[in-house]
């Protein structure tokens, strides 16, 4: 999968009701496919399913690519995106044999991966190997041709540090046309050029065959850097250079040239997410089975089946996929003092996990090394965080974001500054979660929840913003993972509308985007044609 888009961002204006869905746009590739033709290449196609209540239907199709083991379709697929909801999707790749049927007996499966929504979302790009385990799907289609001969189209390619090209944009196909405006298209500046303005980028304009055996128009290479020189009324060309001509013609000058007319950037949106689990002696001793910390060498303890149900939700929203692991009320070492704000990996100058396993693996390596002990003190690791997002609001764009996700079994002791600093935290672009584990008595928790009333510090401050979700793991011990994922980040949207809301800055699409249509100035070369383009 290469290329995430978002269509619609969640939200709405500044005062006015949230919607919690997104449309988002998927483009589909696929490398070093099987060959089940003997005489032929194979010619695929995708199929995206989705998946309703355990049952896979087919959602949509890509085109068919004749005679190609290493398609990139121009199809993109367009799906609501839940924020709070895991999203299963199923890419089937079929070897079409016929024209009216695809997936039925006669089309060979040629494998199929399986991922979230939510994944793809937040890695923007994502390379899964495809595996033959999936039965074939039965459906049907009609495959048309669309194309005629002299019908130009652009395709823009990153050329990675190994040398590899990857396929950024493909424009819609210009029929019967040798001076072809293309439609403006967005694209995010980690697809087009890994945030690197000096990568190059090779652009390349074809002449659209139905059969895939596409005429080789020109060439050319630019960068972000040179496309950010348009401006004032100036537009940035480059010449389309035909190798094959320049060679064999002495006055060769170009193909045509290619016109950036206009261009905008704006910025991405960043979340990090910490990690804080409650080491206090009210959990049990690790050695004793009725400990909720009990270190067993054959299946995770509660704690761990609370952080990887819910980290693995959380995870997919991190923008670097790298948690701040910490721990409170354990004596640690080396002098085994308590503390109420440590690194579970004891590294005080980096404190963070790559992706939730590494948060397990730090968690397991730490609990044999510390004394369980107490108070329960909670406050200080959200006075720390909550400072921590405070640096952002130099930021005066939508761009940064904080969750912090603590894990307890639910009996605080210092509940009156707890309520200070998460009154203090709600000014903060930062939302709680707190996840009750084990069968005590979560009160405390649901009163930092604030649902069921407006939660105030001891002097009687009011939450700027209700910012905690409390969510008793126990209660979804045996639901489904779709079911804990909405309850834990059911208010999560909401929470980051108030907050930008309360700051009057409006949301801005995580995407590189190119607005209005170009002119064409063209050189044509004796009968060669003239292409231009925007992007």
């Amino acid at each position: 999968m290469n290329d995430v888009q978002d269509a619609t961002s969640p939200g709405a204006a500044l005062g006015g009701p949230v919607a919690c869905v997104s449309k988002v746009e998927l483009r589909v590739a696929c490398k070093a496919l099987l060959d089940r033709d003997t005489l032929n290449k194979s010619d695929p196609c995708v199929i995206l399913m989705v998946q309703n209540q355990g049952q896979w239907t087919e959602l949509d199709r890509t085109e068919v690519i004749k005679s190609n083991l290493h398609p990139v379709f121009a199809k993109v697929f367009t799906l609501d995106y839940y924020f709070e909801e895991v999203q299963k999707l199923r890419f089937e790749v079929y070897d079409i044999h016929g024209t009216h049927s695809i997936g039925t007996r006669d089309d060979d499966f040629l494998g199929g991966v399986e991922c979230t929504l939510g994944q793809i979302v937040a890695q923007k790009k994502m390379v899964k190997p495809l595996f033959l385990k999936y039965a074939k799907y039965a459906g049907k289609s009609t495959i048309t041709d669309l194309f005629s001969k002299s019908d130009p189209f652009l395709e823009i390619y990153r050329i990675n540090d190994d040398g590899t090209e990857q396929l950024v944009h493909r424009t819609e196909v210009i029929k019967n046309n040798l001076n072809p405006v293309w439609e403006p298209f967005k694209v995010s500046l980690i697809s087009l050029c890994s945030c690197d303005e000096d990568r190059k980028l090779k652009c390349l304009v074809w002449d659209s065959d139905s059969r895939g055996k596409h005429d080789f128009i020109g060439e050319f290479y630019a960068t972000f850097r040179e496309m950010q020189k348009i401006g004032g009324g100036s537009k940035v060309t480059w010449d389309c250079i035909n190798p094959k001509y320049k060679l064999k013609k002495k006055n060769y000058k170009n193909s045509g040239v290619v016109i950036l007319s206009d261009l905008k950037v704006r910025a991405n949106r960043y979340s990090s997410c910490s990690v804080a689990i409650d080491f206090t002696a009210s959990n049990g001793d690790p050695r004793n089975s009725c400990s909720l910390h009990y270190i067993n060498p054959y299946q995770p303890n509660e704690y761990l089946k609370a952080l990887i149900a819910v980290g693995e939700i959380c995870q997919d929203y991190d923008s670097d996929k790298r948690f701040s692991a910490l721990g409170f009320g354990a004596r640690i070492p080396p002098n085994y003092e308590v503390s109420h704000d440590f690194a579970i990996n004891f590294n005080p100058e980096d404190d963070e996990c790559e992706e939730i396993q590494g948060v397990v693996e730090a968690y397991q390596n730490c609990l044999p090394k510390i004394q369980l002990y107490g108070p329960t003190n909670v406050s200080p690791i959200i006075s720390r965080i909550a400072k921590l997002s405070a640096g952002e609001e130099t930021i005066k764009d939508a761009s940064r974001y904080h969750i912090l996700l603590i894990l307890t079994d639910g009996v605080v002791t210092d509940m009156a500054d707890t309520r200070e600093a998460i009154v203090r935290a709600s000014y903060q672009p930062l939302s709680i979660i707190i996840v009750g584990v084990g069968n005590a008595d979560f009160t405390d928790m649901q009163i930092l929840d604030g649902d069921d009333g407006v939660l105030r510090s001891p002097k009687g401050e009011p939450v700027l913003r209700d910012i905690v979700q409390f969510v008793p793991f126990r209660d979804f011990k045996t639901a489904s993972p779709a079911a804990l994922a909405k309850c834990v980040l059911a208010e999560v949207p909401n929470q980051v509308v108030e907050y930008y809301s309360h700051k009057a800055i409006c949301p801005m699409p995580p995407v590189l985007s190119c607005d209005s249509p170009t002119s064409l100035a063209n050189t044509p070369t004796e009968s060669l044609p003239a292409v231009g383009t925007t992007a």
